[in-house]
């Protein structure tokens, strides 16, 4: 399988796959022609990258569990260790963006009462200015 159609059945961009490449989270055997052609394992190994993303890891936290991996040793704890500070980064822009949806509500419910105001060279736009200033 080459890099276009392992792409496309994982429903991702080619350059990821190739970035991944680059990197050495995926290792594909090279064909004569020079491409890469992609196993069943790298198709395994990508579902696995994709899976760790998507639960908040960073591409670092993934090679190194595929490096524990690959040398027989047991992932699992080191999973644990490196998902809780991940956990409390989410939790933290989940609260900043719960402040901001906050702030985006009462400004757009304190703006309701305010006219439009022409531009005077005072004030950019006196909305925005006026709500810091609240």
């Amino acid at each position: 399988m080459k890099v276009q159609q392992l792409a496309k059945q994982q429903g991702i961009k080619a350059d990821t796959v190739r970035h991944y490449v680059r990197i050495g989270l995926l290792t594909p055997a090279k064909a004569e022609n020079g491409y890469h052609v992609f196993s069943g394992e790298d198709q395994k190994r990508l579902r696995f990258i994709r899976s760790a993303r998507d639960l908040g890891f960073t591409l670092d936290d993934i090679r190194q569990i595929l490096v524990q991996s690959g040398q027989g040793q047991i992932p699992c704890p080191t999973v644990r260790q490196l998902i809780e500070p991940r956990l409390a980064d989410a939790r933290q822009r989940l609260q900043a963006m719960q402040q901001l949806v906050t702030r985006m509500e009462d400004a757009v419910q304190s703006w309701q009462a305010l006219p439009d105001c022409q531009p005077c060279g005072d004030h950019i736009c006196h909305l925005i200015e006026g709500h810091h200033e609240e």
